[in-house]
């Protein structure tokens, strides 16, 4: 065997990973570098380096107003997504009661439902029922294909858990109040934490159930990258792309530095 195959033997894997992460990584190192494009009327052709649309990303018409929908949008989807899915997963995770495996099943339909076949059949009950789309019909749909993932977040997170210590807390005295928030909310906290954050990057990309519910004078971000993309997309809304990923990945290599620090203190 040769050096350069036995060299491969042991580096397969790693060389596929480069390959893969690269991949992956071109395209928003592309957003990235295009955020400093000099552009005119379209961001596609590089005309040189500048800072302005870093300094000014407000710049573009209706972009930041777009951003603001978004961000509002999925706040709000995500906090009322968290507090039911979270209930419907005790509910799950803890209780036997008639229709459970027929709701378990449930569950799953808005995460196998195409989001063409969803947003179309949102939008047809909000006519049916005489509301006009706008931002609390965009609410409501988001709120309803989020759920879903919360659901069964959480509930794998409440399947791990140990009933052992919610036992001893009991044998201590510790009513089923005090244990719940002594002893289970804080140890399905980190299981409610990362759904939620879940919830709001879906809430916050979502473009097609969005493009149908949420008529014609209000608009989120991706919709407003769908509709100026045809006649010149500004380098603000990269700008505003690239800070929405270094913070996804601040957050995420926060989480993984805690975590550590956790498990090494333990």
């Amino acid at each position: 065997m040769s050096t350069i195959s036995r060299w491969l033997s042991r580096n397969l894997l790693r060389v596929y990973a480069a390959f893969a992460f690269t991949f992956l990584f071109i395209p928003v190192a592309y957003v990235f570098a295009f955020s400093f494009n000099d552009y005119h009327r379209s961001n596609i052709v590089w005309r040189g380096f500048t800072f302005n649309n870093w300094l000014h990303p407000c710049d573009a018409l209706e972009i930041c107003p777009a951003l603001g929908n978004s961000i509002r949008i999925g706040l709000l989807s995500t906090l009322v997504a968290t507090i039911l899915g979270t209930m419907i997963a005790f509910a799950l995770g803890r209780y036997a009661f008639r229709g459970k495996g027929a709701i378990n099943t449930l569950i799953f339909l808005p995460m196998a439902t195409p989001e063409l076949v969803m947003g179309a059949s949102l939008l047809t009950i909000f006519l049916a029922m005489g509301f006009n789309p706008g931002f609390w019909t965009v609410v409501i749909a988001h709120v309803m294909f989020c759920i879903s993932f919360i659901v069964v977040t959480v509930k794998a997170r409440i399947a791990s858990l140990d009933p052992r210590l919610e036992q001893a807390a009991m044998d201590l005295y510790a009513d089923e109040k005090e244990t719940f928030r002594r002893i289970t909310f804080p140890l399905v906290a980190p299981g409610i934490a990362g759904a939620a954050l879940l919830a709001f990057s879906l809430s916050f990309d979502d473009f097609i159930i969005t493009y149908f519910n949420n008529g014609a004078d209000f608009q989120t971000f991706p919709v407003f990258v769908y509709t100026h993309a045809g006649r010149g997309l500004p380098a603000q809304a990269n700008v505003i792309a690239s800070s929405m990923f270094f913070i996804a990945l601040f957050l995420v290599v926060a989480g993984q530095i805690v975590g550590n620090k956790r498990k090494v203190k333990a």
